[in-house]
C-alpha cells in the first residue's frame, strides 16, 4: 500500500477517506464532473474583475485603514 502524504484530522472525514480508500471510490473526482464549464468561466470572469473593481470603488481613507488592520494583523504576536 501507497503512503499517504495527507490524511484527515476530523475523525469523520478520516473514516470517510478510509472507505474511500478501501473501495477504491473518490468524491472529488465526482463533484469535478458535474461542475458546469459554463458557469465556471463566469464565475472566474467575474473574480478577475472583483478587486480592482472594489480598489476603485474604495476611498482614499478606506484603502488606508484596510491596509493598517491588514499590516496589524500579518506583525501581530501569538
Amino acid at each position: 500500500m501507497k503512503k499517504l502524504k495527507h490524511t484527515p484530522r476530523d475523525l469523520n472525514k478520516l473514516a470517510a477517506f478510509i472507505v474511500d480508500q478501501t473501495t477504491n471510490e473518490s468524491q472529488e473526482t465526482e463533484a469535478q464532473a458535474t461542475k458546469n464549464p459554463a458557469a465556471v468561466a463566469l464565475g472566474r470572469l467575474g473574480g478577475l474583475k472583483g478587486g480592482k473593481a472594489r480598489a476603485e470603488s474604495l476611498t482614499t481613507k478606506r484603502r488606508k485603514e484596510i491596509a493598517e488592520k491588514a499590516a496589524k494583523a500579518r506583525w501581530k504576536k501569538d
